[in-house]
């Protein structure tokens, strides 16, 4: 069921389905709620499961402007009470990783447990900057993701695994990132890469459980420092899918639903029967 929430970062489309405890997925730039349908098969019977079309992607309003990740966290905060829910699990991919942290470390009441996956709490390098700006820059004046720029894409988020066996995992990442609103996302990809802030310190505070995945073939937050989020994390699991990229969900949904299962069962969580 589609479900739509006025937020400070606009309206939001969420894909709503099943019962149960409230698991809510927000995925990377780029990508919409559908990152997560594999999540989502698995988990409905025992979950309701909340997908995030997240602000300007999707179903959601296009932005127009910049935002922060404190006003993403605002945005979970306004989303979980629109749907009544006390608690919320929250998994996040890279964008939805890092702010997933952020609503850990700030609203420790409304979280029961966190899987950040292939994201970071460091601020981005230079190298990434740069690259970044380029692709701002190439997406305005080509009106999107389409014809050279697929190419950047598809490396930054894909490893050799996925481009080599897995053609339906390029498809997918091919669609979903031409579908993005040029001006909308690019204030997106703005936010989340070169104005980013360091969260290291901040999630010292974090006190929920947290499984932290990094994938073994992804480039754009290298296991390292994925490794360093988890290590700012007190208590923080910290685990490596091989053959996976920037996008474990969508290369690797059997793997990454076995580790969330297992999360979830490590902190008694069963979901409902």
């Amino acid at each position: 069921m589609d479900r739509y929430v006025e937020t400070v970062l606009g309206r939001i489309r969420l894909r709503v389905d099943g019962d149960g405890p409230a698991m809510l997925f927000w995925p990377s730039l780029l990508m919409d709620g559908t990152l997560w349908a594999a999540q989502a098969a698995h988990f409905k019977d025992r979950f309701q499961v909340v997908l995030v079309d997240p602000p300007g992607h999707g179903g959601s309003e296009p932005l127009t402007k910049p935002f922060t990740f404190e006003q993403c966290a605002d945005t979970i905060l306004q989303l979980i009470d629109d749907l009544n829910v006390g608690k919320i699990h929250l998994i996040g991919n890279s964008w939805g990783g890092m702010i997933g942290g952020t609503f850990a470390a700030l609203h420790p009441d409304r979280i029961g447990i966190a899987v950040l996956m292939n994201a970071t709490a460091s601020p981005a390098g230079r190298r990434q900057r740069v690259e970044y700006g380029a692709l701002v820059r190439a997406a305005r004046l080509l009106g999107g993701i389409r014809g050279p720029l697929r190419g950047p894409v598809r490396d930054a988020f894909l490893g050799p695994t996925a481009k080599r066996e897995k053609p339906e995992v390029v498809a997918t990442v091919n669609e979903l990132a031409g579908k993005v609103n040029v001006r909308s996302g690019m204030h997106a990809v703005t936010s989340v890469v070169p104005n980013r802030p360091d969260q290291r310190a901040l999630f010292g505070k974090i006190r929920t459980p947290v499984l932290i995945v990094a994938g073994a073939e992804d480039t754009t937050f290298p296991v390292a420092e994925t490794e360093e989020m988890a290590d700012s994390i007190p208590g923080a699991r910290f685990v490596v899918l091989e053959q996976s990229a920037h996008l474990a969900a969508l290369e690797s949904p059997e793997q990454v639903n076995a580790l969330i299962d297992d999360f979830l069962a490590d902190q008694g969580i069963r979901g409902s029967a």
